[in-house]
């Protein structure tokens, strides 16, 4: 099994930079971002969170001679059938805005008011797949989540993207009012991240 001493996060979201590294450094492992390289931001176009992060950490370790590690994430929504999930990241973007802006505060009043139309429950999960990929072509994935549940109105400053409306199970919090170590410790991308590390650190 190869050695990991220095890894490509392939994502452009410093977000998911920083909590990836967060992750690596203890491990000893170097990371260093897509948008470091300035590698591009390949289209999503599958239709499962592990395709999209298969496809993305293989363009990053292709492009960059590296082993690359991609994650891709999503909120799925039971009342809206699984929705934004795979397209959470769309449901922010803000039309007609060079350079790909997004506007999680406007996709969070979107997924409110579409749950409020669709009633239901309001019980979702935040689901990563995270994607180790080589140079080679070879890859491996890892798939994690968390359960909760949407609250409103949005709570905390501590998080990113959807953190703010989202309240794990035996919470009292959402993920943007705990500390970002306590939400590294228990989030979708630190279950992938778990069997990740058990695969090839343990």
């Amino acid at each position: 099994m190869q050695t990991l001493t220095k890894i490509v996060v392939a994502s452009h979201n410093q977000g998911k930079v920083r909590e990836i590294r967060a992750l690596l450094e203890p491990l000893g492992v170097t990371t260093i971002s897509a948008a470091d390289l300035n590698l591009p931001e390949p289209e999503e176009t599958e239709t499962t969170f592990a395709g999209n992060a298969r496809l993305k950490a293989v363009a990053a370790a292709k492009a960059s001679g590296l082993p690359a590690l991609s994650d891709d994430s999503g909120l799925a929504v039971d009342a809206l059938g699984g929705d934004p999930g795979i397209y959470a990241a769309r449901w922010a973007a803000i039309p007609k805005v060079e350079g790909g802006g997004r506007d999680f505060d406007m996709a969070m009043w979107r997924v409110h008011s579409e749950m409020e139309k669709a009633g239901g429950p309001k019980t979702a999960r935040f689901i990563c797949a995270l994607c180790l990929a080589f140079p080679d072509g070879g890859t491996e994935v890892y798939e994690g989540k968390v359960e909760g549940e949407i609250i409103w109105p949005p709570r905390g400053d501590k998080g990113f993207g959807y953190d703010p409306v989202f309240q794990a199970i035996g919470d009292q919090k959402t993920f943007a009012e705990i500390d970002p170590a306590e939400k590294h410790a228990k989030s979708h991308r630190a279950d992938a991240f778990a069997k990740f590390l058990k695969a090839r650190f343990s």
